[in-house]
């Protein structure tokens, strides 16, 4: 009896889901599933990885981190459900790094240790309450973690643990999924989709033989809905959230995609979903010459290691996409890289590449349209003191996005001189009843200060915020090594402050960065606020100038135009007892009052140490920049 209504009750959830969204059989009535395990690596690929490993000492050092640090976590006490503010996410986290690495330090070396480690964890999450399906993140990672720990080690599992595992994965993670008051996310055309349909996928796949019909609708939904998110990839591969989500969102699109592929044999069509293989590019040109990211949106400051993109280097044939990926696995401690927990991911992906033998990208330039369009230049990719300049368009209203439009991020001689404070960790706000996540022009989120033009390395007039309605795409760029260089028209972002707003920024003669504005003002005298965020000291050394100066190394700014101006500095102490503090870090820039209907330039020049003695030749207007 209580099977029976059990099986009316999913039954209900899945006509009410199917009745959302249409239900398209993409595997067809004659599905067949491998035996387990059967996600992302099927019986006996272990012996490609070994080969890998034996012939290759970077990927064997990798490995051996994986194994040690499976080791370690033998020695830790079993997550304990305990929810921080509307989350429960660093739990289930952490339960998947745990779990992908036992599973595969088993499948690896078949050490029993590994395998009892796995199932005792594997058991005490499946004593939870819930998953916390309010906050379906959570339900999504939690059910990858236990779904790839009971496929990989179903057969070593007693039929007891079996039994328990399959029914957390069918009853706390699966079926909430089927919940309209817990699955918004089918709709959702950003990375909780991403997320979302992939670990409702694993689990689907985890226990199919035991729930065909619905792990069948599950798998078929995916397909259906996660192609939304995909969209958001078009025209050219750059990804709207940035850096930090690109990360999160990609990287479960990533395992999705692959654990489909591997199990069907076939993508789908995913695969070619515009921009989505170009996006390797995005990622790789998103690093600058420090190594740190262009951290715009809620992005860290940090950058790290991303498996993924061994999936796209193999997708693509261009080993060369992983250049920023071979310098952090041979220049950075392995152990840094045990804290990502889709780490043993990049085994499988990775397999057949030998590490020292990628070469370096060809272009020195990236551009892409898109939600939040991106020009990414360099004078050099093996030269560390080489210059970077990275500049956004886009939207405000953007998932994530901040008042940045027209924010652009420089390296130089080993220093990141212009910086994005990027994000603040957002329990802090919300623990203060912050409404973090809100995209109109007067939500709560703008008074965070982090997030605002005020505070990012583009324009503000008279005191005002970003409109969040507006976009600036790139409209014209230059790859010539003389003058790399890109322009975006910001207009429609400052609407009802100016006329016309339109800003350009490029790498003069392979020595210095130049940022022309070009504005017209309305029928009022307006106020223009330049500022560049930086980690550096500054001096201000003269009506228009100002030295930089950090890590022993120097950086001139000097403004070409308007003549008249007056260099300061601004403090980066927040205002509001709930902002994050931003020690060591200046605001330098001036202000200028334009005349009421005037068209008016303003050129600076970022001069790094060893070419200030260099001529400045006069910025050209930004109608003669562009050109291929």
């Amino acid at each position: 009896m209580k099977t029976q209504k059990r099986f009316v009750t999913i039954l209900a959830l899945m006509l009410a889901t199917t009745g959302v969204f249409a239900q398209v059989d993409h595997l067809g009535p004659n599905v067949k599933f491998p035996e387990h395990p059967r996600i992302l690596m099927l019986k006996g690929e272990e012996a490609a990885i070994k080969k890998n490993i034996d012939g290759d000492k970077t990927w064997n050092k990798l490995h051996l981190a994986i194994i040690n640090e499976s080791d370690n976590i033998i020695a830790l006490e079993p997550i304990k459900r305990i929810q921080i503010g509307r989350r429960l996410l660093d739990k289930s986290r952490e339960a998947l790094r745990r779990l992908f690495m036992l599973s595969y330090a088993y499948r690896m070396t078949q050490q029993q240790k590994y395998l009892d480690r796995a199932e005792k964890e594997m058991l005490a999450i499946s004593a939870f309450t819930d998953w916390n399906p309010t906050h379906f993140l959570d339900v999504a990672e939690m059910t990858m973690a236990v779904s790839i720990g009971y496929d990989w080690l179903f057969n070593g599992l007693s039929a007891n643990s079996r039994a328990t595992i399959r029914e957390a994965i069918l009853k706390k993670g699966i079926e909430p999924s089927l919940d309209s008051k817990y699955n918004s996310w089918l709709k959702a055309e950003h990375n909780w989709n991403q997320v979302c349909n992939a670990g409702m996928t694993y689990g689907a796949m985890a226990i199919y033989e035991d729930q065909p019909q619905l792990s069948k609708q599950i798998i078929n939904r995916a397909i259906e809905t996660i192609v939304l998110a995909m969209k958001d990839y078009g025209p050219d591969g750059a990804y709207p959230e940035g850096y930090g989500y690109w990360g999160y969102g990609t990287s479960f699109n990533v395992m999705f995609n692959s654990a489909i592929e591997k199990a069907f044999g076939k993508d789908f069509g995913l695969n070619s979903q515009p921009g989505f293989l170009k996006t390797a590019g995005f990622m790789e040109n998103m690093t600058g010459s420090t190594g740190k990211p262009f951290n715009y949106s809620d992005a860290g400051s940090e950058g790290g290691l991303h498996p993924a993109m061994f999936w796209f280097a193999n997708k693509i044939k261009d080993p060369s996409v992983l250049w920023v990926e071979r310098q952090r696995l041979m220049n950075e401690d392995s152990k840094r890289h045990v804290r990502d927990r889709l780490l043993p991911a990049i085994m499988l992906w990775g397999g057949g590449m030998s590490i020292d033998k990628i070469t370096p990208p060809k272009s020195t330039v990236w551009v892409a349209q898109g939600k939040n369009p991106v020009a990414l230049m360099r004078t050099s990719w093996t030269d560390t003191n080489g210059i970077y300049v990275a500049m956004k368009g886009g939207s405000v209203s953007v998932n994530h996005a901040h008042m940045d439009v027209g924010s652009f991020i420089m390296d130089a001689n080993g220093v990141r001189w212009a910086m994005d404070f990027g994000s603040q960790e957002y329990e802090s706000l919300e623990s203060r009843g912050i409404q973090l996540f809100g995209r109109t022009q007067d939500a709560q989120r703008w008074t965070v200060f982090r997030l605002t033009n005020l505070v990012h390395n583009t324009l503000t007039f008279n005191g005002q915020h970003q409109r969040v309605t507006g976009h600036a795409a790139i409209t014209s760029s230059s790859n010539k090594p003389a003058f790399m260089n890109a322009v975006t028209d910001m207009s429609a972002v400052y609407q009802g402050s100016v006329a016309k707003s339109v800003r350009g920024v490029g790498i003069v003669d392979q020595k210095y960065v130049v940022v022309r504005d070009e504005v017209e003002t309305l029928p009022s005298e307006t106020t223009l606020r330049w500022t560049m965020l930086t980690p550096a000291e500054v001096k201000i050394t003269g009506a228009n100038t100002a030295e930089l100066t950090k890590n022993g190394k120097k950086l001139l700014l000097k403004v070409q135009e308007p003549a008249t101006v007056t260099m300061k500095t601004w403090s980066t102490d927040p205002p509001h007892d709930y902002d994050a503090p931003n020690p060591g870090t200046t605001l330098v820039g001036f202000e200028v009052k334009l005349p009421s209907n005037a068209k008016t330039a303003i050129s600076v020049a970022l001069i790094p140490e060893g070419n200030e003695k260099q001529t400045i030749a006069p910025i050209q207007p930004l109608e003669k920049w562009g050109g291929k």
